[in-house]
């Protein structure tokens, strides 16, 4: 039997997931396995599943669909199935519909897959690694994070999961089921992660988790996000730091401060509102009203000045009135949020609101309302980022798009601004010159003015 010897994973879903196929990916590597962009081509193939829509889980199926053809044709690759779709319970209903996928692995779990490959041999192959290969892992301490090989010295902003799992059990979510309970890792756990992207060239974490603000509440006596901030502020060759996602009952004033106080820590805070009407965050399990959300806003503005506020609204939800949406649409209007991330709601198995609620708002209206909601929000987004024309903004330069470098403010807002010098991983002030809904365009201040024609303005944003 052959050895693999290439893999590619395909990511749906969250930033989760995303630093999860990253640690999948180094482990693969640890294995002397090679990444490919040809997803039929590789020895080993990844699917990392998001199940919060049904939308997301109708297309795993589809492209496990074509991976069962694949495998027919071609029996000595190794097909993976993860994240949320497989999730912590045992997968056997998984097994029997899908008899073709050789690995199941929970989220977070690179695990099982480097056990299977371990079993065909592939750890006695792992001692081909190229030289420099092995020079970057003893550089290193053993565990630490390392890069996939063609991720290293280009990526400049990465996630790090500080809590795994949620408790918290809001009516419509499927993540409890899915990932388990609340979990957090220590903060030396974390920090010697965050230390070992910085000496890869990381520019920029996201510490993530499912209510990110509970970090620590797991733990008796334990620290709080506000203390592990302060510790990750201090790591030699990290610009920026920020956290997601955020819940409106465990923002602390301690935590807002802390932000404020700590130049690494960018004004960038996300944290979901999902409706405006009492009543419908009641039957969501929220835990707040509409009146201590404004409040709350009220609190992150006043204690972090030039913040951005990001938040996430479920359209459509079982019983949501016409009135009762209106609720959702007016409270957007007076807050002027910096972004709204919209969905439709989707019922999934295993929550409350899939096994005790009529899913009663047809599908037309919960479009025709995301739609209204989108269309407040590009109004409001393009007000507030018209505020910066002709400003100077520090912008992380991530990549090159188009010609154009790319880049995002303190206030996670997009930059495209074009230059032959490269800039990427660097902070540079970018002059903004035009500014639209979704991103901005800019010049170095030092560079000829420039008015960016309707051709060369991009029109949708890239997240």
């Amino acid at each position: 039997m052959k050895l693999p010897e290439t893999y590619n994973i395909r990511t749906w879903g969250c930033q989760m997931n995303e630093a999860d196929s990253q640690r999948l990916a180094s482990e693969l590597e640890r294995l002397g396995l090679q990444h490919t962009d040809e997803a039929d081509e590789a020895d080993v193939i990844v699917l990392n599943t998001c199940v919060v829509r049904q939308s997301a889980e109708d297309r795993v199926y589809g492209r496990l669909g074509q991976l069962k053809v694949l495998k027919q044709a071609h029996p000595d690759k190794v097909i993976g199935l993860m994240g949320c779709l497989v999730g912590v319970r045992d997968p056997l209903p998984l097994r029997r519909k899908f008899p073709f996928v050789d690995v199941f692995l929970p989220p977070s779990e690179p695990a099982p897959m480097v056990e299977f490959l371990a079993d065909r041999g592939l750890e006695a192959e792992a001692v081909s690694l190229l030289q420099e290969e092995r020079a970057l892992r003893d550089a290193l301490q053993d565990g630490d994070l390392i890069l996939p090989a063609h991720e290293r010295g280009s990526l400049v902003s990465a996630h790090v999961p500080i809590v795994y799992g949620c408790s918290h059990a809001c009516s419509f979510c499927i993540i409890p089921f899915r990932r388990g309970v609340e979990r957090s890792r220590s903060i030396g756990e974390i920090a010697r992660e965050v230390r070992s992207l910085a000496e890869q060239g990381v520019q920029e974490v996201t510490l993530l988790g499912q209510i990110v603000d509970r970090y620590g509440k797991d733990i008796p006596d334990g620290p709080d996000l506000a203390d592990l901030l302060r510790v990750i502020h201090e790591i030699d060759g990290l610009e920026r730091i920020r956290f997601l996602t955020s819940h409106p009952n465990w923002m602390t004033d301690k935590l807002l401060d802390t932000v404020a106080e700590l130049p690494r820590v960018m004004e960038h805070i996300e944290v979901p509102v999902q409706a405006g009407d009492d009543e419908v965050l009641e039957r969501m399990k929220r835990g707040y009203t509409q009146d201590a959300y404004r409040r709350l806003v009220d609190r992150i503005r006043e204690r972090i000045p030039g913040v951005a506020i990001h938040t996430d609204i479920i359209v459509g939800f079982p019983g949501e009135t016409e009135a009762q949406f209106m609720e959702t649409y007016n409270l957007l209007a007076e807050l002027k949020l910096d972004k709204a991330h919209t969905a439709m709601y989707s019922p999934r198995p295993h929550t409350v609101s899939g096994r005790r609620m009529t899913d009663d708002v047809p599908h037309a209206e919960k479009k025709r309302r995301l739609q209204l909601i989108d269309s407040l929000q590009e109004q409001v987004v393009a007000e507030i980022n018209g505020q910066f024309l002709g400003e100077q903004v520090e912008v992380l330069v991530e990549t090159k798009h188009k010609g154009k470098w790319r880049g995002r403010t303190r206030q996670n807002k997009l930059v495209f601004f074009e230059d032959d010098t490269d800039w990427r991983g660097q902070l540079v002030d970018v002059e903004v010159t035009w500014t639209g809904p979704w991103s901005m365009q800019g010049r170095l201040p030092d560079s000829a003015p420039d008015t960016p024609t309707p051709d060369t303005i991009p029109l949708t944003v890239i997240s």
